[in-house]
């Protein structure tokens, strides 16, 4: 019983305005890929799932989704229970078999093809990763150009992998394939679809 109620508690406010609300920032975040976007996250899942992680999980997942959590939260069971409880969503073993995945440790993102690339004809059937980043600025300079891009967007997200650049580069060199990710901070998220192409800098 103890277990039942724990995962009853902290889920929107109020479930169809908060969705959509969240819905639309992150629909606004991948039309303007590195830009980052406010939101104040109106649900208190159960830690160590951070609050934006556990709001876009509940706006984007349902029980058509798989979904993958990374070791720091897949090790809890409250927070399994509350992912299950509130999306529906079928906690799967393997990166490859998830739509989409919780990433709460940034600096440890898994390698970028272990999850669903899509295919030529279907694309779109590849993985959305969500991860948490300790901030938006104070790390590396990533600059972008693509759709959604106006010239040139930087971000320097802080606390991803000393490697991402050339992951990304790799990620970039499948398209149409490829994976889309979104990256968490506090309360703010800021998207970078698989179109979004880091520009190289001379050193």
């Amino acid at each position: 019983m103890r277990n039942e109620a724990i995962a009853l508690d902290g889920g929107f406010i109020d479930p169809v305005l908060d969705a959509q609300a969240v819905f639309r920032a992150v629909m606004d975040a991948m039309a303007r890929p590195a830009t980052v976007i406010d939101i104040k996250p109106r649900v208190t899942p159960q830690e160590p799932l951070p609050p934006l992680l556990g709001a876009l999980a509940r706006t984007l997942a349902d029980a058509d989704t798989p979904l993958w959590l990374d070791p720091a939260l897949g090790r809890s069971e409250a927070v399994r229970e509350w992912l299950v409880f509130h999306t529906g969503a079928r906690i799967v073993d393997y990166p490859a078999e998830a739509a989409f995945a919780l990433i709460a440790d940034g600096s440890a993102l898994p390698c970028l093809s272990d999850f669903a690339q899509g295919m030529q004809e279907y694309p779109d059937r590849s993985a959305t990763l969500v991860v948490a980043v300790e901030a938006f600025d104070g790390g590396a300079a990533l600059t972008f150009r693509g759709p959604g891009i106006r010239g040139e967007a930087t971000i320097a997200p802080r606390g991803l992998p000393d490697d991402f650049a050339s992951r990304w580069n790799e990620n970039a060199g499948r398209f149409p394939r490829g994976i889309d990710l979104v990256l968490v901070a506090g309360g703010s998220l800021a998207c970078l679809p698989r179109t979004a192409r880091l520009v190289a800098r001379e050193v």
